[in-house]
């Protein structure tokens, strides 16, 4: 199925690159890294432009060049989204429309390659329903007969995936062109695939055949492999000799477009057809280049990655530097006109506050002792006598109901020991996330955690923080015990007074009775306790996602 979308990478970069010659209605200057990052591109170099488009992306945005930034924006996303990192390219797009006046003409088109982009990845997440969302709205931007043919395949391609064939065949007709134009090779050989698809007694063949036809008088490498990948695939159950041809013929062509999906896909199909030996052959080449694709895959993910957490650390610091040189500043007038009158002033008032502070400070702990004695009395010991009173009287006791009674008295008491710790920690709130989540990271699973910054947690209740912090704590208990997952991702965002908390994790997923038998049935109504909402989303393929939301005061 990946072929019926390598001709639509093409017409990717080619709108991405009509944007460099596109006329301005409100950029006046180009950036010198925005150039350079598309001399890059161009080049097939995509981490050197990804990190050329970033620095232009903060020059336009000193300059307050909006159209500029959203540009930039877009181009890393692409970027991000080619090279495998969906969550990094999600969170890049969906910060663009804020920045574009959707009245305006070019600005219009930039949205429209961005819902594309933001299609793409939902693609690649297999969210295929929410894909046809963002390609709609994509079409809704733009007037580009090539962008609206790029886009009526790309529904057509997601609907094959959902198995609604006829409405397939429907997206793919909409697609214009001359009868021995690309777009009417693509268009051939996209229906012929769905009509075999959805009626196995079709023979795709003739059309196939046609839309190769027009691809090797139009030199058009790209399309040419995606044919011979459509008649590999046919040939395979019937004809395996024929089979054989066009699946290498599919890898040679993709050597020379220097596409290692491609290659992987063809080599996948010449394993299954040859002879042992050369098999053997196949699957070894197949190895070398799997692990060679994924390691600059991982490595252009860890990059990008850095590079957001050095631009957005960077701002940070500026920020405080501002800051601490506007207190220097204000504080060298105040000493220079006043030092003299509040000099004894001071020190009375120092002593004062010093002894003010003690006294709160041991009230306080006499407070939250009393508070944590009663909370345990009230919330542990009478419940742990309730148990042993039922143990004692009962002749039919019920297990399950005796350990779903003890677990929930240990996630009570548990926490109220965080409750203790966390108010006798000088730590900030972020530092305390950042330890918890190192608890977990083992030999065995990975944990990447991005904008958890201080200034995220500025303004936050301290009851908020708390129950987010219990909440985090039972998605990583379940991780532990539960999920088999090696690799969890947790990403905080702030967008205006919402903190949003994206959780996802590789594992087996989150049937719906877990929710209902361990702590993860106490996350509901914590979220709820600070107004915010949750969403579990689990599937077998891609492990567990979790969406939180709540107001940051």
């Amino acid at each position: 199925m990946k072929n019926l979308r390598s001709y639509s990478f093409l017409i990717i970069l080619l709108l991405a690159s009509c944007k460099k010659n596109t006329t301005q209605q409100r950029v006046q200057t180009l950036s010198e890294n925005y150039n350079q990052a598309w001399v890059y591109r161009d080049s097939s170099k995509l981490d050197s432009a990804y990190i050329s488009f970033s620095k232009a992306k903060d020059e336009y945005l000193g300059r307050k060049d909006s159209i500029g930034f959203a540009k930039s924006l877009i181009n890393m996303a692409e970027i991000a989204y080619l090279n495998g990192d969906y969550f990094g390219s999600q969170e890049l797009a969906t910060q663009v429309d804020s920045y574009l006046d959707s009245t305006k003409k070019v600005e219009r088109e930039l949205l429209s390659s961005n819902y594309n982009t933001l299609g793409n990845v939902s693609n690649g997440l297999e969210r295929y329903e929410e894909a046809n969302t963002f390609f709609k709205k994509a079409i809704l931007y733009t007037k580009n007969a090539a962008a609206l043919n790029l886009y009526y395949n790309n529904i057509g391609v997601d609907l094959l995936y959902l198995k609604r064939y006829g409405e397939a065949i429907s997206y793919f007709s909409k697609s214009a062109g001359d009868e021995s134009s690309s777009t009417s090779a693509m268009k051939l050989s996209n229906i012929a695939k769905a009509k075999w698809q959805q009626n196995p007694d079709f023979n795709p063949v003739p059309l196939f055949k046609k839309a190769l036809s027009i691809r090797l008088s139009d030199n058009n490498l790209r399309g040419q492999n995606a044919s011979h990948a459509h008649l590999a695939d046919y040939y395979m159950a019937i004809k395996s000799d024929s089979a054989i041809i066009h699946a290498y013929k599919m890898y040679e062509i993709a050597k020379k477009i220097n596409s290692p999906d491609n290659q992987l896909e063809a080599l996948q199909k010449l394993i299954k057809l040859s002879p042992s030996e050369q098999s053997k052959t196949y699957f070894d080449i197949y190895q070398k280049l799997e692990d060679s694709v994924q390691t600059t895959r991982s490595t252009a993910k860890n990059q990008f990655a850095l590079i957001r957490y050095e631009t957005e650390k960077s701002k940070a610091d500026n920020l405080v530097l501002q800051k601490d040189n506007e207190e220097k500043k204000y504080q060298l007038l105040f000493l220079i006109s006043g030092i003299v009158l509040l000099g004894t002033g001071s020190i009375i008032w120092y002593r004062k506050r010093k002894q003010r502070l003690k006294l709160e400070a041991e009230n306080a702990i006499r407070q939250n002792q009393l508070k944590t004695s009663k909370k345990v009395h009230d919330k542990v010991a009478n419940k742990i006598y309730r148990v042993i009173s039922e143990v004692e009287n009962k002749d039919d006791l019920d297990r399950n109901h005796l350990l779903d009674q003890l677990e929930h008295i240990y996630n009570t008491s548990r926490d109220i020991s965080y409750e203790i710790t966390d108010s006798q920690q000088s730590r900030t709130f972020s530092q305390q996330l950042s330890a918890m989540f190192s608890a977990y990271i083992s030999n065995t699973r990975f944990v990447e955690v991005t904008n958890n910054e201080d200034e995220l947690w500025a303004n936050v209740p301290e009851n908020t923080k708390a129950e987010i912090f219990i909440i985090l704590l039972e998605l990583m208990t379940n991780v532990k015990k539960h999920s088999q997952a090696t690799s969890v991702k947790i990403r905080f965002h702030k967008n205006q007074n919402i903190i949003s908390i994206n959780y996802h994790d590789n594992g087996i997923g989150l049937p719906k009775n877990v929710i209902y038998n361990n702590g993860l049935k106490n996350t509901e109504t914590r979220i709820k306790n600070i107004s915010g909402t949750i969403t579990f989303e689990s599937t077998n393929k891609s492990g567990l996602e979790i969406l939180i939301s709540f107001a940051a005061n």
